[in-house]
């Protein structure tokens, strides 16, 4: 049997990340993501980041051949010399403008989609960016259940015994008042929560657990991108996903979004984010 890692490459957690490990290698990288929670957090950035440049690239090779390239591809012939060296120059010209228009938009996108700049667009530009955001929080809201809700001893920074501190911490943290919504009456009590990172800056995670040991967590951050003009917008739509480890039910308010994650029935999940969402608006 194979030794335990205790530790790991940049290069080796980037393939963790595209899947180019072994079984055994990843295995290995998997628990130590459990046992290091900053680390767990990077991978999941990355993770994250992957996922919004792959949905970027979906459809740039269906996209139609330049006009000007077809009109060059067509010209009349001319002496076999000077078409040749027409051919090749203009092949490798193609090639530059493809990678380099390619690499325009591509960039162009990600910028829009995770800048502040979207605040300048116009107010029909932030609606796909707005999408993207929603779909990077709540995979990372996702990863971020399944890294702490199966830890026994450390599932959280502080307790629910230290609510007060906690809320105060945390709000002061996501320069925001924050609430712990009351899961009493659908059998849930607090366990505590904890400071996680962000794209955006710090996010916060409460965890709640039933007498069953079923867990729960409410996973809150803001989303730059879900401003238009300096002003937050509201959408307060609930929408459910299972893009991630765990599905999760997740809405955006006043430029922040809430997402409540858990390995329960949809049904379950709903109820909970509904309890949930009434307390905090």
């Amino acid at each position: 049997m194979n030794a335990p890692i205790y530790s790991a490459t940049d290069d080796e957690l980037h393939a963790f990340v595209d899947g180019r490990l072994t079984p055994e290698r990843h295995a290995a990288i998997s628990d130590l993501l459990r046992r290091e929670p900053a680390l767990a957090a990077r991978v999941t950035a990355w993770q994250v980041q992957r996922d919004a440049l792959r949905q970027l690239h979906l459809g740039l090779l269906d996209e139609p051949v330049p006009a000007p390239l077809l009109k060059a591809l067509h010209a009349p012939p001319a002496r076999a010399a000077e078409r040749s060296g027409w051919l090749r120059w203009g092949g490798m010209a193609a090639c530059f403008v493809v990678a380099f228009a390619a690499g325009w938009l591509v960039n162009a996108q990600w910028t829009v989609s995770r800048s502040a700049s979207l605040a300048k667009a116009p107010v029909a530009a932030p609606a796909a960016a707005i999408a993207l955001v929603s779909r990077e929080f709540v995979h990372a809201a996702s990863v971020a259940h399944a890294v702490y809700a199966p830890e026994k001893r450390h599932p959280v920074e502080v307790a629910a015994a230290e609510q007060q501190h906690l809320v105060q911490w945390l709000s002061k943290r996501l320069d925001r008042p924050l609430k712990v919504p009351d899961l009493s009456s659908e059998g849930y009590s607090l366990v505590g929560g904890r400071l996680l990172p962000g794209d955006e800056g710090a996010r916060a995670q409460f965890m709640f657990e039933n007498a069953a040991g079923e867990r729960v967590t409410l996973y809150i951050g803001a989303l730059e991108a879900a401003t238009s003009g300096g002003t937050p917008s509201r959408e307060t739509a609930f929408r459910f996903t299972s893009d991630g480890p765990v599905p999760s039910f997740y809405w955006i308010d006043h430029g922040f979004g809430y997402a409540v994650a858990g390995k329960l029935p949809r049904e379950t999940l709903m109820k909970l984010a509904t309890v949930t969402y009434r307390q905090l608006s």
